[in-house]
């Protein structure tokens, strides 16, 4: 019988919500949680043996001491196949499942399958060195994304013909094999074929897909900053005392918009960080390191800006989307449109 093992974060895992983000790694003897769906879509022949829990937070904060800790914790166990997941839309356990995953895979060479909708950042980090599967938005979709995973697990461990990433449902992974075709056609013809499609304008399918670049134009500089309008905007999750917008500590689809026109700096009590993706000690003591006012305020007063724009803008980068992310940017430009902003100081973490 095939052994397998599948790692979880700490809800999957029933430890708790976000208050035990910080969880360490743990490893258990049989199913918990999705692991027995997982155990029971691979049928009588493939079993799964453990199950490795570990919080989001402790992965992203602490990723070389988790990956280690788990690594020693499967060095005597016997497995032909490794699972994490699957992880939805969420940004933080993706991250963690393709972190873990690509260290199994990596020290015990092992096939290592994962689910994660398009969204999760975790697909552009890892989509590359693991099988990611094409998963839902949510854990309303668990069955349905374990079921693409088990039946793709089967394959590998009974040997069977693997076929593409599009016919099997995973990410791309940037890899080119050769294939015979089973009724062979030469590569002439099939170009003239397609150049045919083409100019009838009829649908047709590339042998060689060219990746879409997101690009970004380049601003035009600033070409004199000393009578220039400067906003700060941050994805540092810098916000008042009582975070007026609530916006999430992770996965955020908020932003928010504060008045520093009567400000020289944010103190500590009034603003605070809501973000979930690093130790918010230093952030809170001062937030003036995540969102420089006192800075800018010099800088304006020596006369190198001109003015530190009157609102200061804040969101949470962390396990956002890249829909939700672009969402919010195009509202916060076109705010900063409408102030007749001349440049930004984007700050990060």
């Amino acid at each position: 019988m095939k052994k397998a093992i599948l790692y979880i974060n700490q809800f999957f895992g029933q430890i708790g919500g976000e208050e035990k983000a910080d969880f360490p790694p743990e490893i258990k003897e049989g199913l918990v949680g999705p692991a027995m769906e997982l155990n029971k879509q691979l049928g009588e022949d493939i079993e799964v043996t453990h199950t490795i829990i570990c919080g989001d937070n402790f992965m992203g904060s602490n990723t070389d001491e988790a990956v280690e800790t788990i690594l020693k914790y499967l060095e005597d166990k016997e497995f032909d196949i490794f699972f994490a997941g699957p992880a939805f839309r969420a940004g933080r356990y993706g991250s963690a499942c393709g972190h873990i995953g690509k260290a199994v895979k990596e020290k015990f060479k092992v096939p290592v399958i994962t689910s994660m909708n398009e969204e999760n950042p975790g697909v552009e980090m890892f989509h590359k060195d693991l099988y990611i599967f094409k998963g839902g938005a949510s854990a309303a979709a668990m069955r349905k994304d374990i079921k693409k995973m088990t039946d793709f697990a089967k394959k590998i461990l009974n040997g069977e013909e693997l076929l593409s990433a599009e016919e099997e449902g995973y990410y791309g992974r940037g890899i080119r094999r050769q294939v015979w075709l089973k009724q062979p056609v030469t590569a002439a013809d099939r170009v003239i074929d397609m150049l045919l499609k083409k100019v009838h304008g009829e649908p047709f399918e590339t042998e060689l897909p060219i990746p879409k670049q997101d690009m970004v134009p380049i601003a035009e500089s600033i070409k004199d900053l000393s009578s220039a309008k400067i906003a700060i905007v941050t994805t540092g999750g810098i916000v008042p005392i009582d975070n007026p917008d609530k916006i999430q500590s992770a996965s955020a689809t908020r932003w928010g918009k504060y008045n520093i026109s009567n400000l020289d700096r944010l103190e500590s009590g009034a603003y605070k960080t809501i973000h979930a993706g690093f130790d918010p000690a230093a952030a809170n003591a001062d937030p003036n390191v995540i969102v420089p006012l006192d800075a800018m305020r010099a800088y304006e007063k020596e006369g190198k800006i001109g003015k530190v724009h009157d609102y200061f803008y804040s969101t949470v980068g962390t396990g956002t989307t890249q829909g939700e992310a672009a969402r919010m940017g195009r509202e916060i430009v076109a705010d900063l449109k409408e102030a007749n902003v001349d440049g930004v100081i984007l700050v990060s973490t």
